[in-house]
C-alpha cells in the first residue's frame, strides 16, 4: 500500500502540482472551443472538465492521465443539443457513464491488445497533426504581435527545460507573457475572446427530461457512440502514458472510472468527456507522473475560473497555441518516416489509412477502428495466400 501511494500520489508532489497547473491553463481555451462545437454554453464544458478531472484522479486506472470535456464527444452530440436541448445532452451523458461502467465490468480492456502497432503509429502521428493544425487559427492571419508572442512561447517551452526544470517552462511562458500583454496593452487575442467565463461553482441537479422509453430512444444512440469513442480515446491514451512511465495500467478500471466521472459530470451540468491525449502528453512533458497532477488540473481549473477569472481571460491565445505547437512537435514520431521507408506495403497502408481517416473525420476512434480492421483483413488474406 505504501509503495502504491508513493507511486500513484506522493512521488515528486511539487513537480506534479506545477504540471497540473500548466495543464489547467491549457485546458480552458480548448474546452471553451469544444463547448462551442457542441452548441452549449462554455461553462458546460468547463464544469465537465473540473468534475471529470477530479473524479478520474481517484477512480481511473492510470495515473498522470488528464481527462476532461473532449472534442470527439462534442462533435457527436451537436445534433442532439440542436434538436432536443441541453437537458437531453446531460441525460445522454449519464447513460454514457452507465454504459462505460458496464464495459469496464465486462472487460473491454482486453480489446486493446488487438490494436496493432501500425495503428498506434498512425494514431499518435495523426493526433500530433490535429493538435498542430488546430492551433494555427490562433497564430496566423492576426497581426505581427501574435507571431512574436507565439515564437517567444515556443522558444521558452522548447529551450528552457534544457537548462532549468524546477518550474515547468509552459507555466513560465504563460505567466511572463500574460504580464507583458497586460502591462503593454498589445493587440492580441485572449482567452476572453472565445466566450464568457461565469465565476460560480456547478451545482447538483437531475436533467429535466421525461424518464420514459421515448427519451431512451432519443438518447441511447448518442450515448452508445459517446461511450465507445470516449473509451477508445481513453484506453489508447492510457497505452501512451503506460509507455512513457514504463508500467502498465488497468484498462478495465479506467473504463469504469471514466463511466463514474461522466455520470457525475452529467449530474453537475457537464458534457461527457474522456482522456485528453494532447493534455496528457503535456502533463508528462511538464513533469506530471502521479494522480496528484490530474487532481490539481481539475481543482486548479475551477480555482482559475472562480478566483482568478479576471486574469485568465487576459491570457494571450498565441501563448497557449505556442505551447500546444511544441506539444504536437514532441508528440509526433519522426521515426515514422524511416519505418514507412522500410515497411511492407500492408503496414504502410494501415498507417496511412489511420492517419487519413483521423484527419478527415477529426475522430480518433474512426481511424483506429478502420486501421485495425484493415490490419486484420491483410493478416487473414496473407495467411490464406501462403
Amino acid at each position: 500500500m505504501i509503495d502504491y501511494l508513493k507511486r500513484e500520489w506522493l512521488d515528486k508532489p511539487f513537480q506534479n502540482i506545477l504540471a497540473g497547473m500548466v495543464v489547467a491553463l491549457a485546458l480552458i481555451p480548448e474546452v471553451i472551443a469544444f463547448s462551442v462545437i457542441a452548441g452549449v454554453d462554455p461553462m458546460v464544458g468547463l464544469y465537465a472538465s473540473f468534475v471529470i478531472a477530479v473524479v478520474i484522479a481517484f477512480t481511473g486506472g492510470r495515473s498522470a492521465m488528464i481527462s476532461a470535456a473532449a472534442g470527439a464527444i462534442a462533435l457527436l452530440v451537436f445534433p442532439l443539443v440542436k434538436i432536443h436541448g441541453l437537458d437531453y445532452l446531460l441525460a445522454a451523458t449519464l447513460l454514457m457513464g452507465v454504459l462505460q461502467i458496464l464495459m469496464g465490468v465486462l472487460g473491454i480492456g482486453k480489446l486493446l491488445k488487438y490494436i496493432p502497432n501500425t495503428v498506434m503509429i498512425g494514431f499518435v502521428d495523426a493526433l500530433a497533426i490535429l493538435i498542430f493544425s488546430s492551433q494555427l487559427q490562433h497564430i496566423f492571419g492576426i497581426n505581427g504581435v501574435t507571431y512574436v508572442f507565439a515564437v517567444i512561447t515556443m522558444v521558452i517551452v522548447y529551450v528552457v527545460p534544457k537548462y532549468f526544470t524546477k518550474i515547468p517552462a509552459p507555466l513560465i511562458a504563460v505567466l511572463l507573457l500574460t504580464v507583458i500583454s497586460i502591462y503593454t496593452h498589445v493587440d492580441v487575442k485572449t482567452v476572453g475572446d472565445l466566450g464568457e467565463i461565469k465565476r460560480h461553482l456547478p451545482h447538483f441537479f437531475i436533467p429535466n427530461v421525461p424518464f420514459n422509453f421515448e427519451t431512451l430512444k432519443i438518447i441511447l444512440p448518442y450515448s452508445i457512440s459517446m461511450a465507445i469513442v470516449g473509451l477508445v480515446e481513453s484506453l489508447l491514451t492510457a497505452r501512451i502514458v503506460d509507455d512513457a512511465l514504463s508500467y502498465d495500467s488497468n484498462k478495465n478500471i479506467e473504463a469504469a472510472g471514466q463511466g463514474m466521472a461522466n455520470i457525475l459530470s452529467g449530474f453537475f451540468g457537464g458534457i461527457g468527456g474522456c482522456a485528453m491525449i494532447g493534455q496528457s502528453v503535456m502533463n508528462l512533458k511538464s513533469g506530471g507522473t502521479t494522480r496528484l497532477s490530474s487532481l490539481v488540473t481539475g481543482s486548479f481549473l475551477m480555482f482559475l475560473i472562480i478566483v482568478l477569472g479576471q486574469y485568465v481571460v487576459q491570457i494571450p491565445m498565441a501563448v497557449l497555441a505556442g505551447i500546444m505547437v511544441v506539444v504536437a512537435f514532441l508528440t509526433f514520431d519522426f521515426g515514422t518516416f524511416k519505418f514507412l521507408k522500410n515497411a511492407k506495403w500492408t503496414d504502410i497502408s494501415v498507417v496511412l489509412l489511420t492517419i487519413i481517416l483521423v484527419l478527415l473525420t477529426h475522430n480518433l476512434a474512426v481511424g483506429v477502428i478502420a486501421g485495425s480492421v484493415l490490419h486484420f483483413v491483410f493478416t487473414k488474406w496473407l495467411k490464406e495466400a501462403s
